[in-house]
Protein backbone atom coordinates (compact mmCIF):
# COMPACT_ATOMS: atom_id res chain seq x y z
CA UNK A 1 0.00 0.00 0.00
CA UNK A 2 1.50 3.35 -1.00
CA UNK A 3 2.21 5.99 1.62
CA UNK A 4 0.20 9.21 1.76
CA UNK A 5 3.12 11.09 0.20
CA UNK A 6 3.42 8.61 -2.68
CA UNK A 7 -0.32 8.95 -3.29
CA UNK A 8 -0.03 12.75 -3.31
CA UNK A 9 2.88 12.62 -5.79
CA UNK A 10 0.94 10.24 -8.07
CA UNK A 11 -2.09 12.54 -7.92
CA UNK A 12 0.07 15.47 -9.02
CA UNK A 13 0.95 13.55 -12.19
CA UNK A 14 -2.69 12.55 -12.72
CA UNK A 15 -3.87 16.15 -12.30
CA UNK A 16 -1.18 17.38 -14.69
CA UNK A 17 -2.29 14.88 -17.33
CA UNK A 18 -5.90 15.97 -16.81
CA UNK A 19 -4.78 19.63 -17.14
CA UNK A 20 -6.43 20.48 -13.83
CA UNK A 21 -4.29 23.50 -12.96
CA UNK A 22 -6.08 24.29 -9.68
CA UNK A 23 -5.49 20.83 -8.24
CA UNK A 24 -1.91 20.76 -9.54
CA UNK A 25 -1.15 24.06 -7.81
CA UNK A 26 -2.63 22.92 -4.48
CA UNK A 27 -0.82 19.56 -4.56
CA UNK A 28 2.50 21.06 -5.64
CA UNK A 29 2.28 23.61 -2.84
CA UNK A 30 1.62 20.79 -0.38
CA UNK A 31 4.51 18.77 -1.82
CA UNK A 32 6.83 21.75 -1.30
CA UNK A 33 5.55 22.22 2.27
CA UNK A 34 6.22 18.55 3.04
CA UNK A 35 9.74 18.75 1.62
CA UNK A 36 10.36 21.96 3.59
CA UNK A 37 9.15 20.24 6.79
CA UNK A 38 11.47 17.32 6.03
CA UNK A 39 14.46 19.66 5.78
CA UNK A 40 13.45 21.78 8.77
CA UNK A 41 12.94 18.80 11.08
CA UNK A 42 15.79 16.79 9.55
CA UNK A 43 13.52 13.73 9.38
CA UNK A 44 12.70 11.45 6.46
CA UNK A 45 9.28 11.86 4.87
CA UNK A 46 6.86 9.47 6.54
CA UNK A 47 3.11 9.43 7.11
CA UNK A 48 3.42 11.20 10.47
CA UNK A 49 5.29 14.14 8.93
CA UNK A 50 2.87 14.30 5.99
CA UNK A 51 -0.20 14.24 8.25
CA UNK A 52 1.21 16.95 10.52
CA UNK A 53 2.03 19.14 7.51
CA UNK A 54 -1.41 18.55 5.98
CA UNK A 55 -3.16 19.44 9.24
CA UNK A 56 -1.10 22.61 9.56
CA UNK A 57 -1.93 23.65 5.99
CA UNK A 58 -5.64 22.94 6.47
CA UNK A 59 -5.65 24.92 9.72
CA UNK A 60 -3.99 27.88 7.95
CA UNK A 61 -6.52 27.69 5.12
CA UNK A 62 -9.42 27.52 7.57
CA UNK A 63 -8.12 30.56 9.45
CA UNK A 64 -7.64 32.46 6.20
CA UNK A 65 -11.16 31.49 5.09
CA UNK A 66 -12.58 33.00 8.28
CA UNK A 67 -10.69 36.23 7.63
CA UNK A 68 -11.89 36.35 4.02
CA UNK A 69 -15.47 35.90 5.23
CA UNK A 70 -15.02 38.84 7.59
CA UNK A 71 -13.56 40.89 4.74
CA UNK A 72 -16.43 40.05 2.39
CA UNK A 73 -14.39 38.14 -0.20
CA UNK A 74 -16.61 35.25 -1.35
CA UNK A 75 -14.23 34.46 -4.24
CA UNK A 76 -11.34 33.77 -1.88
CA UNK A 77 -13.61 31.88 0.54
CA UNK A 78 -14.64 29.55 -2.28
CA UNK A 79 -11.02 29.07 -3.37
CA UNK A 80 -9.96 28.16 0.18
CA UNK A 81 -12.88 25.74 0.57
CA UNK A 82 -11.82 24.01 -2.65
CA UNK A 83 -8.22 23.70 -1.41
CA UNK A 84 -9.39 22.31 1.94
CA UNK A 85 -11.52 19.68 0.17
CA UNK A 86 -8.56 18.60 -1.98
CA UNK A 87 -6.21 18.30 1.01
CA UNK A 88 -8.75 16.54 3.26
CA UNK A 89 -8.65 13.54 0.89
CA UNK A 90 -5.11 12.78 2.11
CA UNK A 91 -5.85 12.84 5.84
CA UNK A 92 -6.69 9.52 7.48
CA UNK A 93 -10.21 9.08 8.78
CA UNK A 94 -10.44 10.65 12.22
CA UNK A 95 -11.69 8.93 15.34
CA UNK A 96 -15.41 8.94 16.05
CA UNK A 97 -16.62 10.96 19.03
CA UNK A 98 -17.18 7.95 21.30
CA UNK A 99 -13.67 6.57 20.73
CA UNK A 100 -12.15 10.03 21.27
CA UNK A 101 -14.11 10.45 24.53
CA UNK A 102 -12.87 7.03 25.72
CA UNK A 103 -9.24 7.86 24.92
CA UNK A 104 -9.54 11.23 26.70
CA UNK A 105 -11.17 9.64 29.76
CA UNK A 106 -8.33 7.10 29.89
CA UNK A 107 -5.70 9.84 29.55
CA UNK A 108 -7.32 11.93 32.30
CA UNK A 109 -7.40 8.90 34.59
CA UNK A 110 -3.80 7.97 33.71
CA UNK A 111 -2.45 11.48 34.38
CA UNK A 112 -4.68 12.17 37.38
CA UNK A 113 -5.59 15.60 35.98
CA UNK A 114 -7.98 17.49 38.24
CA UNK A 115 -8.30 20.91 36.58
CA UNK A 116 -7.93 22.72 33.27
CA UNK A 117 -4.45 23.79 34.39
CA UNK A 118 -3.33 20.18 33.92
CA UNK A 119 -4.74 19.93 30.40
CA UNK A 120 -1.20 19.85 28.95
CA UNK A 121 -0.51 16.57 30.75
CA UNK A 122 -3.62 15.01 29.22
CA UNK A 123 -2.72 16.17 25.70
CA UNK A 124 0.85 14.89 26.16
CA UNK A 125 -0.56 11.50 27.18
CA UNK A 126 -2.81 11.48 24.10
CA UNK A 127 0.14 12.26 21.83
CA UNK A 128 1.93 9.15 23.10
CA UNK A 129 -0.93 6.86 22.08
CA UNK A 130 -0.73 4.78 18.88
CA UNK A 131 -3.94 6.49 17.70
CA UNK A 132 -2.33 9.95 17.96
CA UNK A 133 -2.20 10.35 14.16
CA UNK A 134 -5.98 10.05 13.99
CA UNK A 135 -6.76 12.48 16.82
CA UNK A 136 -7.92 15.98 15.96
CA UNK A 137 -6.31 17.80 18.87
CA UNK A 138 -8.49 20.88 18.37
CA UNK A 139 -11.61 18.83 19.02
CA UNK A 140 -9.84 16.87 21.76
CA UNK A 141 -8.93 20.11 23.52
CA UNK A 142 -12.58 21.18 23.63
CA UNK A 143 -13.65 17.79 25.03
CA UNK A 144 -10.88 17.90 27.67
CA UNK A 145 -11.93 21.41 28.72
CA UNK A 146 -15.53 20.22 29.09
CA UNK A 147 -14.48 17.24 31.22
CA UNK A 148 -12.08 19.07 33.54
CA UNK A 149 -13.43 21.58 36.09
Amino acid sequence: MPTIYETLRADIVTAMKARDSGTVTVLRTMDAAIKRAEMDQNKPIDDTLVIATLRKAIKNLTDAKAEFEKGGRPDLVAANEAEILILNKYLPQGLDAAKLEALIAGAIQETGAQSKKEMGKVIAALKKLPEAAQIDFGAASKVIQAKLP
